[in-house]
């Protein structure tokens, strides 16, 4: 049994994970449903959900992952952006419009994700010249262990999210 049904005495049941941005339609969900989901309630709830972001159907088992990667990281992001923002007004850039660029330069790179279905990596190289000004910038970020940090930050959602589900058992 799914833990919901565990917990609750229902026939059917969905879990889901979503982040904040589902307050602007522009949101990531993920959800599991009951095995005694019928199949037209699985679709309304995926036509419900699909109304504020992209929303994918999730093995159980992966929604702690989803919790770490996904339903947190707009926290993530929005520390990265004040990071990027604090770096324009240090430079001389006023708050507005640092952290208006910062902003943008991240959605637009996430949208040449989402929408070319090419690999990050692979994007990233393309803005990297050869002995250019953006590789310095990556290898000082690789230097620092932002990557390391990043994904030992989903990590510890995981964990903590783990530790969370056993104290309310």
């Amino acid at each position: 049994k799914q833990w919901y049904q565990r917990r609750v005495p229902i026939t059917a049941g969905v879990r889901a994970m979503l982040n904040t941005a589902v307050q602007i339609r522009d949101g990531a969900i993920s959800y599991s449903t009951g095995k005694n989901v019928e199949d037209s309630d699985q679709e309304l709830v995926h036509r419900l959900f699909s109304s504020v972001g992209l929303t994918l159907e999730a093995e159980e088992k992966h929604l702690d992952a989803i919790v770490g990667l996904s339903g947190s990281a707009p926290a993530y992001f929005y520390l990265i952006l004040e990071a990027l923002s604090d770096a324009g007004v240090r430079h001389g850039l006023s708050r507005d419009v640092s952290t208006r660029h910062a902003s943008q330069a991240m959605l637009g790179a996430a949208r040449m994700v989402l929408e070319s279905g090419r690999h990050p990596g692979e994007l990233k190289d393309e803005v990297c010249s050869p002995g250019g000004v953006t590789i310095d910038a990556i290898y000082s970020m690789e230097k620092a262990g932002v990557r390391a940090a990043m994904m030992d930050a989903v990590d510890a959602c995981i964990k903590r999210n783990y530790e969370l589900a056993r104290l309310n058992q």
